[in-house]
């Protein structure tokens, strides 16, 4: 029976040199490792390359198929690799979803673990760990032994065409933890391995030299497999055993493979899916303007460090004007460079705005006549840049997150809260402190503040434009956040709600209810947060508390109710990844924008008809107004219900009346006229004639007697 054996897997391996089996043979038991193919290793002495073998190499390219040559090559130069592989054998491979969990855990299996937080499911590429040690959520695998007969095993459930591995260590703020050189082995049963050979040596790929920055190692020539296995060889001396990771591999044609078409997701739109660079998201903008000039215009607010120019797109029947009774609506997007995702569904939604209205859609031709859209996909395109050079699976959790100066824009804003909140400590609002609009405090507007030029940028188009509501895109999770961000007590993640809180709590619920994953009770958590069993929505000082958020700034200085909207577990997902994820968010994107239509609306005006800026609109039971704009029209967002509305203006009485909210979408009308008051119209009429009023107690004083 040995001989018999020996002769079977002789031929078996016959057939892998020379290509596909006979075709009435088992699908999933072809071996097709090509051991001849492979190059010999380095002897001893000789100096190997990141990736040990000629054709082996470990580099910090974008994987995919749109990389610059003039990038590729400055980056090999950079990191002192050679390109020893044939262009004619390199194949690129998406990455198979352990990122963005396309894989799920049932599909990671390793030797061993330290303990269920660093099981196989969390050696995923870029997963985050908990903050303290031996948390349920750590970050990264990280094996039970230290010796070199650990691996981690990845089952594509399907034949693959693997063409490389992404690794980092572990996420910990307390442990370094990573694996610097391992072995792949691939198999189609995960019973009979085959070691990835160099000649008749075993590859040894060169992992990370530290935790955070990826690593990639593309294989000689692709290699046909269901299983896959890391097996570490050495590792850093002061840690463990610790790995995430990522593997690159194109799914071989199978029809009858019923678990991958469940699992797809098609879009039938016709859109322009991949990632752009500045240059691009320029062209693509002028595109979309030249294709529907009369309901778009683009614009500039500012510039960035570097100065690129910030650009945004209006989406309006009428572009560049303001529009009584219209509410102003904006989506921003890239505040921290590497979060990429909401730059690229930014340019989806104006494609397919444009598209639809030209085909007749209602619902978006309504949207456009009766809101005025503002989109600026890209804040902070310096360190779009940074990661871009970079690619999808090597730009790790923060390259590019800052602006050019090392800010976190989104961050950057005056910390208002914590000046309303003292003056309410002093029982100053509101006789002599406005619970809104608050100033921004002379410091902050200084030359020397530390403040981002693209911060800057914000702050004056937001005091500029009377904008009603935002959210703002983010990546790296999957929930929406909304206000306050910074907490009120000394007390880290403690809930701080907004006088508006209800309010917010629907907002952010219209945006993940209708989201594909963010409320689906059985996805998987992106990291250590199980946003699902909250309805997908959060509280930002119970999450992360942070001072001086655009999101605060935005709710406490001017008029528009800002969110942020986490939109993907993966910060940069593969250009594969981008139809899905629109599909994911469409829907969302478009219902967020309509809830700009909800609550009262109306135009504070004196008794000649003219409009009153600056009115101040106050709700019975809500300790937070709003004003009017430079046309006297105003917008408050509330939900349906009865609300005793009270509307004031500087020289004028104050006026009052009762406004019901309904549930259909659409705002109530609540319009006011104000009178002058009778102090206003002495003072108006003593200063026409350049004279002081006279004050009461002269007017008392008994007249003197004539001598």
């Amino acid at each position: 029976m040995m001989w018999f054996r020996t002769l079977l897997l002789l031929g078996f391996l016959l057939d892998v040199c020379y290509g596909y089996s006979s075709e009435d043979e088992d699908y999933y038991m072809q071996e097709l490792l090509s051991r001849e193919h492979y190059q010999r290793i380095p002897e001893n002495g000789e100096t190997p390359g990141r990736g040990i073998g000629k054709d082996s190499r470990s580099t910090s390219v974008k994987p995919g198929p749109r990389k610059s040559e003039k990038n590729k090559k400055a980056v090999k130069a950079a990191d002192g690799v050679s390109d020893g592989s044939r262009a004619s054998e390199r194949v690129d491979c998406p990455p198979l979803g352990l990122e963005t969990l396309k894989i799920d855990d049932f599909q990671l299996h390793a030797s061993s673990m330290r303990h269920y937080g660093l099981g196989p499911h969390r050696g995923r590429l870029n997963i985050q760990g908990g903050l303290l040690e031996d948390d349920l959520y750590d970050g990264g695998w990280c094996a039970g032994r230290i010796d070199p007969l650990q691996w981690l095993e990845v089952d594509a459930r399907r034949l693959m065409k693997f063409t490389g591995v992404v690794t980092q260590g572990r996420s910990s703020l307390w442990s370094s933890d990573w694996v610097s050189s391992y072995k792949v082995l691939l198999s189609n049963d995960s019973h009979s391995w085959v070691t990835l050979k160099n000649g008749s040596r075993d590859l040894i790929f060169t992992g990370n030299r530290e935790k955070e920055i990826p690593v990639l190692n593309t294989f000689p020539k692709p290699v046909v497999a269901r299983y896959i296995r890391i097996n570490p060889r050495s590792w850093f001396p002061g840690g463990g055993i610790c790995m995430r990771v990522e593997i690159l591999g194109c799914p071989m044609p199978d029809p009858n493979n019923y678990y991958r078409r469940r699992n797809e997701v098609t879009t039938t739109d016709n859109l322009d899916f991949r990632h752009h660079s500045y240059k691009e998201m320029r062209q693509l903008m002028k595109v979309v303007n030249e294709k529907c000039p009369n309901i778009t215009r683009i614009y500039n607010i500012g510039r960035s460090f570097s100065g690129q120019k910030l650009y945004a797109i209006e989406i309006s029947d009428r572009p560049g004007e303001h529009e009584l009774g219209e509410p102003e609506f904006r989506y921003t997007a890239g505040s921290h460079g590497n979060e990429v995702l909401g730059r690229e569904l930014l340019l989806l939604l104006m494609q397919f705005m444009c598209q639809e209205y030209l085909s007749g859609n209602t619902r978006i031709r309504h949207l456009v006549e009766e809101t005025r859209i503002h989109l600026l996909p890209s804040i902070n395109p310096d360190g779009y840049e940074k990661a871009f050079a970079a690619g999808s699976e090597l730009s790790g959790w923060t390259l590019g997150r800052w602006s050019q100066d090392g800010l976190d824009i989104h961050h950057n804003f005056p910390d208002l809260n914590a000046v309303l909140w003292e003056a309410e400590n002093r029982n100053w609002v509101p006789r002599k402190f406005h619970n809104h609009h608050i100033p921004i405090p002379d410091w902050y507007r200084s030359e020397n503040a530390s403040v981002a030029v693209e911060t800057r940028a914000l702050v004056a188009w937001m005091e500029k434009i009377p904008f009603v509501l935002g959210g703002n895109l983010q990546g790296g999770e999957l929930v929406v956040s909304f206000p306050f961000d910074r907490t009120r007590s000394e007390k880290l993640r403690h809930p701080t709600p907004t006088a508006d809180d209800h309010v917010f709590r629907w907002l952010a619920f219209s945006y993940a209810s209708t989201h594909r994953l963010m409320t689906l009770a059985s996805r998987r958590v992106c990291h250590t947060h199980d946003f699902a069993k909250e309805d997908g929505t959060v509280n930002g000082a119970s999450w992360h508390t942070a001072a001086g958020s655009m999101n605060d700034f935005s709710y406490l200085h001017t008029n528009c109710f800002e969110l942020s909207m986490y939109v993907g577990c993966d910060k940069y997902p593969h250009e594969s990844e981008l139809p899905e994820e629109w599909e994911n968010n469409r829907e969302s994107l478009l219902v967020f924008m309509e809830q700009v239509h909800r609550g009262i609306k109306g135009v504070v005006r004196d008794a000649q008809g003219r409009g009153i800026a600056n009115a101040i609109i106050s709700v019975d039971g809500i300790n937070h107004d709003i004003r009017t704009a430079s046309d006297g029209d105003y917008w408050r967002l509330l939900n349906p219900g009865e609300y005793r509305v009270t509307a004031r203006a500087e020289g004028f009485g104050g006026s009052s009346r009762v406004c019901v909210v309904g549930y259909v979408i659409g705002a109530s009308s609540c319009s006011f006229t104000l009178e002058r008051s009778n102090l206003s119209r002495i003072r108006e009429i003593m200063q026409k004639f350049n004279k002081q009023p006279i004050s009461t107690r002269r007017l008392r004083q008994p007249r003197p007697l004539d001598t």
